[in-house]
């Protein structure tokens, strides 16, 4: 009896034990919220919070396929060789373009900081002649296929400060010549440069840039520890802009500049009209010249003086059109015209023709 007693009595006290601790363990933390996307609008549409910091990310791009015929401008038609018989065939060039890009932004005690890249994949066949194999006494088929990737863009700034991989300033600060797939025609600059780069704001519609490039490709790159230098002023009003810009090429040392007149004609028709100007005494290897006759990095235009104009007409909430015209001191002349249709929000069409 009195073992019983024992055991009963200690079974009791672990049983008394034991209820006091569960008791203790009763009080449950309550859980905590799932931590959503949050939206940030700071920067524009698109954004959002990455979890856990305050750095705001968009995360965009687009899917291109183009389609060329012809002989004139960036997407001109191709040749082939048949392959029955060798000869060479007219063919389309084309080619599909899949585009990734991000963009970042956060407050820091410095001003914003913000990221921007962009990378291209390409499909297609080439463009222009099909090659000759003299061996074979034969054209080459023209072949589709993965016809490379390129980083356009990858920059980073601070408050006014940029650097990294962007387009010459010569071009973005001015801006592009017209809204146009063949802008070029006549051409107004090279693009891909490493930058390092600093933006004014003055207020009152006065801006301002300052950049030293390092170019790109056999002509552009800098062969030297001087950089290009780029320079720009604008002024915008709600009427529109004036802006002009001027490069040192260092590989030369040949200076070019171009002005722009920018005019909100209407509330459906925008027009500019766009000058260039550049010294050539330097730039005399015929090996490095544009297909225009230019020269360098920055005066690619043929002979000093270059001029482009044009503008674009909204015909409706749906349909654009744009033109553009340009000529040079070497009597290129080209004229690009098209309609742009927005089938639906997201998928656009454009029908060019380029003389």
């Amino acid at each position: 009896m009195n073992i019983k007693s024992l055991l009963l009595g200690s079974a009791a006290a672990l049983i008394a034990v034991s209820g006091a601790r569960a008791a203790d363990a009763v009080v449950v933390a309550e859980p905590e919220p799932a931590e959503y996307v949050k939206i940030c609008d700071v920067y524009g549409a698109g954004y959002f919070f990455i979890p856990g910091t305050e750095t705001c990310l968009r995360i965009g791009g687009y899917i291109r396929y183009d389609i060329g015929v012809g002989d004139v401008g960036a997407f001109t038609g191709a040749t082939s060789g048949d392959h029955e018989d060798g000869d060479e065939n007219d063919t389309y060039w084309k080619r599909a373009r899949a585009t990734f890009k991000t963009w970042t932004g956060q407050e820091t005690e410095l001003g914003t900081l913000k990221t921007y890249t962009e990378t291209r994949f390409n499909f297609g066949n080439r463009q222009g002649y099909a090659v000759y194999d003299d061996v074979n006494d034969r054209f080459l088929v023209n072949a589709a296929g993965n016809s490379g990737v390129s980083l356009n863009f990858a920059w980073i700034q601070l408050g006014g400060l940029r650097v990294g991989k962007d387009e010459s300033a010569f071009n973005t600060f001015i801006g592009y010549a017209g809204n146009v797939i063949n802008d070029t025609l006549v051409p107004y600059g090279d693009f891909d440069t490493n930058v390092v780069q600093y933006y004014f704001d003055f207020g009152n519609g006065f801006s301002a840039v300052a950049s030293l490039e390092q170019g790109a490709g056999v002509v552009g790159t800098i062969d030297s520890y001087v950089p290009h230098v780029v320079g720009g002023l604008k002024w915008t009003q709600g009427w529109g802009a004036i802006t002009g810009v001027v490069a040192y090429d260092s590989n030369y040392e040949e200076v070019a500049g171009k002005v722009r007149l920018d005019v909100n004609a209407m509330q459906n028709l925008t027009l500019f009209i766009m000058g260039g100007y550049g010294t050539d005494d330097n730039l005399s290897d015929p090996t490095y010249a544009t297909p225009a006759g230019g020269r360098g990095f920055y005066k690619q235009w043929g002979g000093n003086w270059a001029v482009w104009g044009g503008g674009t007409y909204t015909i409706n909430e749906k349909t654009s059109f744009n033109l553009q015209a340009s000529y040079d001191d070497d009597k290129n002349l080209g004229i690009a015209a098209n309609v742009a249709y927005d089938i639906v929000p997201g998928l656009t069409i454009t029908a060019e023709v380029d003389y």
